[in-house]
């Protein structure tokens, strides 16, 4: 039997925070229970080249039943991918990796009509987080007729600043050119991000999924770098002995950056056009 990766989101206070601390957790570094399967026992299912740009080989939508009692949640088997009871709006903010406010002129059912979507990619083995945004991308453009445009907007964000102590990073001296690479996990309430060969702009994407504005790169650091965080998340309700701190101080004491709350251009994805798919 495939190993089965299958996690919900539907029970965190502020949902697309759970929906994006949970699909993270999909990739960490072990395989999690499904449907009460002990999660020792299978083997890691075989990742997807990490130079792969895949397509859909063949993939279902359809409106999810409001008689299904499956919460939503995305689910993993080898390269099978299965994204349930989710909407357009959360598309998009998995897909193109945004906060709600960064989305523009989106029709009012793409908040709220939820999908199915059951499909296989065209190349072999399980892809990664970077590869599901990938195949979202092509799905809400080939089955949703997405079109749209960029542009910066002034609004609330988080501006990601040197703290006063200075950076505590350290310097990556492989190729410059070379790949980015993130692990990341955790249990407890507690989560871990390890990267390396990291950019700010690497660092600023990573971090927009665990706060609830555009996060923007003020550090002026231009180098690659390899750092850890540790933190425990703002609605864990576990107690855990010697447990890190939250994010924001995390962010500071363990590798000397800060956010910041201002206003400032970020940018924002313009809905030209988007539609109900039509029938598989």
């Amino acid at each position: 039997m495939k190993p089965k990766r299958c996690i919900c989101f539907g029970k965190c206070r502020r949902t697309y925070l759970g929906l994006a601390i949970a699909i993270a957790s999909l990739w960490g570094p072990a395989v999690r229970a499904a449907h009460g399967q002990d999660a020792t026992k299978p083997e890691p299912a075989k990742t997807m080249a990490k130079t792969a740009d895949p397509d859909w080989e063949v993939a279902t939508v359809k409106p999810s039943d409001p008689k299904d009692t499956r919460v939503q949640h995305i689910e993993l088997t080898g390269r099978h991918v299965i994204l349930m009871d989710t909407t357009l709006e959360q598309f998009l903010l998995i897909g193109y990796g945004l906060q709600k406010s960064q989305l523009v002129g989106e029709p009012d059912w793409v908040k709220t009509e939820r999908w199915d979507v059951d499909g296989v990619p065209d190349m072999a083995g399980q892809p990664s987080f970077r590869q599901l945004q990938a195949l979202i991308r092509k799905l809400l453009v080939e089955r949703f007729g997405l079109q749209f445009h960029q542009e910066q907007r002034e609004m609330p964000v988080f501006a990601l600043t040197t703290a006063r102590s200075g950076p505590k990073l350290t310097a990556n001296t492989s190729d410059p050119d070379g790949w980015f690479h993130q692990q990341n996990g955790g249990s407890n309430g507690q989560h871990n991000e390890a990267l390396k060969n990291a950019s700010m702009a690497d660092l600023v994407k990573i971090l927009q999924f665990y706060v609830d504005r555009p996060v923007v790169d003020q550090t002026g650091l231009k180098g690659r770098y390899d750092l850890k965080l540790q933190w425990m998340v703002e609605d864990a309700q576990i107690s855990v002995p010697d447990a890190p701190p939250g994010l924001f101080t995390a962010i500071q004491d363990q590798i000397g950056l800060k956010l910041e709350r201002t206003k400032a251009p970020a940018d924002t994805l313009v809905i030209d056009k988007v539609e109900r798919p039509e029938a598989n």
